[in-house]
């Protein structure tokens, strides 16, 4: 009995540290203040002003992406519409590109940046004034961020670059500087991966275009193959292995960026046209009209024009032992004539169906001492390699680009796993 009532009064005296509600009350104390009248005057927000952002859409129109960024002034369409000045925003709705305007409570459009294509990173600026809008081109304050990625292919380049973000322009480029080592047209086999560190340029914070990739790696069944960007001390710049060899060959794979082989090197084929057996020395791609035909290695042109079953052909000589043929254009790059030089990579014409052609695409020849050889077959000569003084230096790059590359496979590999 004693140690029931010990226990209780225990308890008793934990409960009793809290204050009553009495106690509390003699604590509080009521205070009245006298508030200034509110005005009654209602705000005004007729000049307030917002920054909208909008990134066109594939499909988009002006009036679909105006409407988006809330610019509901029929009055400024119009003068999109009706003004000579303004007419690039209506033929460059590149998908993806942002688009900046400065819109009014009521929709009104009050400023608008539309960076314009081409590379020269100059917007179109469109600006109210007191007498209706003005319209002018001006230079973008840009700004260079260097970006990190890597993807899986699961089938195919572009596919891959699209699901982890990696914009098309850098898929293209990965393309050109492993090109003389993977043929991407056939080589290229599920699971293959590639990291890559590139330059973005950026307006306001947001991308505007990709700038040059710095470093990269492509795994392709199971073999790896790894390129550094190096400028050397004549300003001339390549991409090389981490041991400092060019890994630009002489010659492209492909005179396409990305197409598919529709008819290969052979000995005996089905000509489509005469309804025949020959030989069909050369590779056939499938494109679409106006596809850009480009030099697969540095040259001067020999021969530009007409030529019989070719249709328009372009034919170039690299060094003394080589020539490549292209066929069945439907036209010519400007400047491209008898005895102008071409570096590699350079447009010569466009993809048509001149000639002994079925339908549209490119018939590309290679040849050696005027012998044809299979240009998807054959070992290719490689460019020259670095000088020993460009070395020392690339050395020091190297040692930068392949550690973020090792960072970047890293982990991609750890979130697969």
């Amino acid at each position: 009995m004693g140690i029931a009532g010990i226990s209780l009064f225990g308890m008793v005296a934990a409960f009793g540290t809290a204050p009553t509600t009495e106690e509390i009350r003699s604590f509080q104390h009521i205070v009245v203040e006298q508030l200034a009248p509110v005005d009654g005057t209602p705000v005004d927000l007729s000049s307030e002003t917002f920054v909208r952002e909008g990134r066109i859409q594939r499909g988009d129109t002006v009036a679909a992406l105006l409407s988006r960024m809330g610019i509901r002034e029929g009055g400024a369409i119009d003068y999109l519409r009706g003004n000579a000045g303004t007419q690039a925003l209506f033929r460059q709705l590149s998908p993806g590109k942002n688009v900046l305007a400065r819109v009014g409570i009521q929709g009104e459009l009050h400023s608008l940046v539309f960076p314009l294509n081409g590379g020269k990173d100059i917007a179109l600026t469109v600006e109210r004034t007191t007498d209706g809008f003005t319209a002018t081109e001006q230079a973008l304050n840009l700004e260079t961020q260097i970006l990190m990625k890597s993807a899986v292919v699961r089938h195919s380049l572009f596919g891959a670059a699209d699901a982890a973000g990696i914009p098309d322009s850098v898929a293209t480029q990965l393309a050109d500087i492993f090109g003389g080592d993977i043929d991407f047209h056939r080589d290229l086999r599920k699971g293959d991966r590639f990291s890559v560190v590139f330059e973005s340029i950026q307006h306001l914070g947001k991308p505007v275009r990709t700038g040059r990739i710095l470093s990269a790696e492509f795994v392709n069944d199971g073999k790896s193959y790894r390129a550094i960007w190096f400028q050397g001390e004549d300003g001339s710049g390549g991409y090389y292995t981490a041991d400092g060899k060019n890994i630009r060959k002489a010659f492209l794979r492909s005179p396409l960026e990305f197409s598919r082989v529709t008819s290969g090197f052979s000995s005996a084929r089905f000509h489509p046209v005469l309804q025949k057996w020959r030989a069909h020395k050369g590779t056939d791609y499938g494109a679409p009209v106006g596809t850009r035909v480009r030099a697969t290695g540095d040259a001067i042109v020999e021969f530009v024009g007409n030529q019989g079953g070719y249709g328009k052909v372009v034919v170039l000589r690299h060094q003394t032992r080589y020539t490549t043929l292209y066929a069945h254009l439907s036209g010519f790059a400007p400047g491209v004539r008898k005895g102008s030089r071409v570096s590699q990579g350079d447009v010569i014409g466009f993809v048509g169906a001149t000639g002994l052609a079925s339908g549209p695409h490119l018939h590309y020849e290679f040849r050696i001492n005027g012998v044809h050889k299979n240009p998807l077959a054959i070992a290719l000569p490689s460019a020259p390699p670095l000088s020993a003084r460009d070395l020392v230096r690339f050395q020091e790059i190297a040692a930068v680009e392949s550690a973020r590359i090792d960072m970047i496979g890293h982990s991609n590999l750890a979130l697969l796993d």
